[in-house]
């Protein structure tokens, strides 16, 4: 039996977390997996598609990074959705948790100290740095998703695991053989340090 056989083909799978976490490689592999294995499936990359419909308000002077028109993105993505048939969607992207459609939606999660240097390797600045690590050992992303999906929000802590191990996690929650419930992940030591 494979891991795929329980896997509706029209399902909406949104992939979050704080910057730095897998979320593009995994989303980028998961895509390339359904598509080698008979499904239709189509990723979108919620930054690249905030800017192709012309849905960045402009930058924040102070945190120097794109403002995008939240409610915007929400109606332009489930616009997608709606129109998607027996395609297995993908949505990868920080600001996806804020947007309704999904079926399963996944936070990847990342212990701080692994967090800070892959932030320091992308030259991230060291405030920008410090708001990600806190944001990340508070579970921000996490909260908000829950907000809006309640225990449709799994966490999937991928510190310890490959890139295929995470995949295949994502595929058995979006197959409903698995629940990886928010909370069960706890990186608050981290701040205590």
């Amino acid at each position: 039996m494979s891991i795929l056989d329980d896997l509706s083909k029209d399902t909406v799978i949104f992939i979050s977390g704080t910057p730095c976490t897998g979320k593009t490689t995994v989303a980028s592999d998961l895509n390339g997996y359904l598509s080698s294995n008979g499904f239709h499936s189509r990723l979108i990359k919620v930054n690249d598609f905030a800017i192709d419909n012309d849905l960045v308000l402009g930058e924040d002077p102070d945190k120097l990074y794109k403002v995008i028109d939240i409610d915007g993105l929400n109606e332009c993505l489930n616009e997608e959705i709606d129109q998607r048939s027996n395609c297995i969607l993908i949505v990868e992207g920080h600001l996806s948790h804020l947007c309704e459609g999904a079926d399963k939606m996944i936070v990847l999660r990342l212990n701080p100290s692994i967090l800070k240097n892959r932030l320091e390797e992308r030259d991230y600045a060291e405030s920008k740095i410090q708001e990600n690590l806190e944001a990340e050992s508070l579970a921000v992303c996490s909260a908000e998703a829950y907000e809006i999906y309640g225990d449709k929000t799994n966490e999937i802590d991928a510190s310890d695991k490959s890139v295929e191990e995470i995949r295949d996690l994502i595929i058995a929650i979006a197959s409903d053989k698995m629940d990886c419930p928010v909370g069960s992940i706890d990186f608050m030591e981290w701040l205590l340090e």
